[in-house]
This record gives C-alpha cells, sequence and structure tokens, in this order.
C-alpha cells in the first residue's frame, strides 16, 4: 500500500495561505502530487467550488466573506454559497423582490447568464414573462411570480403611494403581494379604493401602478361610490363564457 504523501490538514493549511487555487495548483504545492489525489482529499473537507472560470477554483468555506448575496469574489474570481452558477441564479432570481432581467442579473453576479436562465426556464425551473418588451425571469410559483412583477410595476412607476399607504419601498412590496392574492373582483375594487385615495388623475395612476386598464379601475370606483358591490359574486350576472348548447336535431 503506498503511504500517504499529505494530510487534509496540510491542504487546509495550503489553502488558507493561498485563499483560491487550482487543482493543479495545489498538487505542486503538496509534492506534485496527481490532481485526482488532491481531489480526493479536497472532498474531505468544506469547500467552495468557482461558478466563474469553468468551475476550476477551490476554496475553503471558512475563508470565504459572503455578501448579501451569498456571493463572494476573490480577485476576479466569483464564488457562491449557493453552489454552482445555475444553482444561485436559480436561487437568486427565486428570492428577489422583483424578479431578474438578464442584464440586472449580469451585474449581480458579474458573469454572463442568458444561457443559464433560458435553460432554467426550457426545464420548468424559472419562468419567463414578458413585462415592458422585456424579459423578467421570475420564480415558477404562480403566486410568487406575480408579487414579483406586481412589485416591479410599484418600481417602475416612482409613484408613491396615496394618503396612508405612503410608505417605504418594503411597504410598496407588501402591498403588491396583497394585490396579487385579491381575486379579480377585489383587485377592481382595491384599484378603485386607491383611485379615490388619490384624486384626481387617480385612475390613471392606478392604471400604470398595478398594470390594469383604465377602465377596469373606473369601474371599480365607481361600483364603491354607488355601493354595487355583492359579496357573492366575482362578476356581474351572465359573466364568463357563454354554455354551451347542443344543436337541437334538423
Amino acid at each position: 500500500m503506498r503511504p500517504i504523501r499529505f494530510t487534509t490538514n496540510m491542504l487546509t493549511e495550503v489553502l488558507q495561505r493561498r485563499a483560491i487555487a487550482t487543482l493543479p495548483e495545489l498538487a505542486a504545492e503538496l509534492g506534485h502530487c496527481s490532481s485526482s489525489t488532491v481531489y480526493r482529499k479536497l472532498k474531505q473537507l468544506d469547500y467552495l467550488t468557482s461558478y466563474s472560470h469553468g468551475g476550476k477554483y477551490y476554496a475553503l468555506r471558512t475563508c470565504a466573506d459572503f455578501d448579501a448575496h451569498g456571493l463572494w469574489f476573490c480577485k476576479d474570481i466569483r464564488f457562491s454559497n449557493h453552489g454552482t452558477l445555475r444553482s444561485t441564479t436559480k436561487r437568486l432570481v427565486e428570492i428577489s423582490p422583483l424578479g431578474y432581467r438578464p442584464v440586472e442579473l449580469d451585474e449581480v453576479l458579474k458573469v454572463r447568464t442568458i444561457d443559464t436562465l433560458a435553460s432554467l426556464v426550457r426545464e420548468n425551473q424559472l419562468a419567463r414573462i414578458r413585462f415592458e418588451r422585456q424579459s423578467v425571469y421570475c420564480a415558477v410559483d404562480p403566486a410568487r411570480q406575480q408579487h414579483q412583477i406586481a412589485t416591479r410595476r410599484i418600481h417602475r412607476t416612482g409613484e408613491p403611494l396615496p394618503g396612508s399607504l405612503q410608505a417605504d419601498p418594503s411597504t410598496s412590496a407588501a402591498v403588491a403581494l396583497f394585490f396579487s392574492l385579491l381575486n379579480e373582483k377585489q383587485q377592481r375594487l382595491f384599484a378603485g379604493l386607491t383611485s379615490l385615495l388619490w384624486g384626481y388623475g387617480g385612475d390613471k395612476r392606478v392604471a400604470n401602478l398595478l398594470g390594469l386598464n383604465r377602465k377596469t379601475v373606473r369601474r371599480g370606483r365607481r361600483e364603491l361610490h354607488a355601493g354595487e358591490v355583492d359579496p357573492n359574486r366575482v362578476r356581474k350576472p351572465g359573466g364568463g363564457r357563454p354554455s354551451l348548447q347542443k344543436k337541437p336535431p334538423g
């Protein structure tokens, strides 16, 4: 049986000193052993693999200084607490309150992400939504997806919320989440109420804010004014698709 030329402690010391290294670099540091031998020892440690540079760089997790996104940049090498570029992309999109456009995610990860995003969409791991003629990548879960798009719409308009609803961005996100959970009638009435709170020009501002047709906002406002709200119906009688009837025999 061949004697072990180095121990995991020796490998740890090298990585602590260098911060990051490739397998060939580690092999050279440890006496020109094979890269496969180094990798077998590396698997006994809590290590990170870079999501940039083809995943060829390694580091100890204890050496990483992760930012708020769970990312760590050492020189121009990128590491993630979430693992690979694929898993990192999926995680960041899912937890983002706004979803991501590719250029936005590229700026965060400092690598090109469009191919990874497209692959995740093809495998139904993420969703691609058209928003203002651009693609926005969101979570697959419909409720989370609606929340992300609604929050993005609020941020895009830059409109302060009216009256007592006016607050910081976290409150805007909460309003977006609340709106995304309402049914059709509730959304219409909420839009009408918000328009009333805004006053003059409220229909247009609410339509832009919530992504609704201005007629829908006006209808909700008028229903509230007139007290024409049936709590037991989402639509007026006769709404929805017409029922299918068989033709009488000729």
